[in-house]
């Protein structure tokens, strides 16, 4: 399948992206794992975001959040793959594209996430650490993870 990757500020979203966006994070993240929380935190506006539209439809999203907003680093949140799309090696893809996007924007930077526990390993295999101790979030464990910065 072909896929289209973007990388857009808010305000260069459409109205038809931004809907199928907050439609898929909708399906997995309030309905599939049934967590009730408020997805239009204020955040979005200040934020890039990264998709992949393959057959008319997004398949996978993230968010990347300007330093000083969630937390002093850029980080990379609301990360989800539609449930057509997984085992598929997309997820892995989504984060290296993101990755790109924040060093084309903001250079060589540490990258934090809060990660669900259940993907530690995913995330450590894409090169993130764990810097915290599990906590949840929205009754969901959660563990702070960075990718910090390579020097050679």
């Amino acid at each position: 399948m072909q896929l289209n990757w973007h990388c857009l500020p808010f305000e260069q979203l459409s109205a038809t992206q931004l809907y199928h966006i907050v439609a898929l994070r909708q399906a997995v993240f309030v309905v599939e794992q049934a967590c009730a929380y408020l997805d239009a935190d204020g955040k979005d506006q200040q934020c890039f975001h990264v998709w992949a539209e393959g057959n008319g439809e997004v398949l996978a999203y993230a968010r990347i959040v300007k330093p000083g907003i969630s937390y002093p680093e850029v980080a990379i949140g609301r990360v989800v793959t539609a449930s057509s799309a997984r085992r598929t090696g997309l997820g892995k893809e989504l984060m290296r594209v993101a990755m790109d996007c924040i060093y084309d924007i903001y250079g060589e930077v540490p990258i934090r996430i809060s990660a669900q526990c259940y993907l530690e390993v995913f995330y450590k295999n894409l090169g993130f650490e764990i810097v915290t101790e599990r906590y949840l979030e929205d009754d969901i464990p959660h563990v702070g993870m960075l990718k910090r910065v390579v020097v050679s």
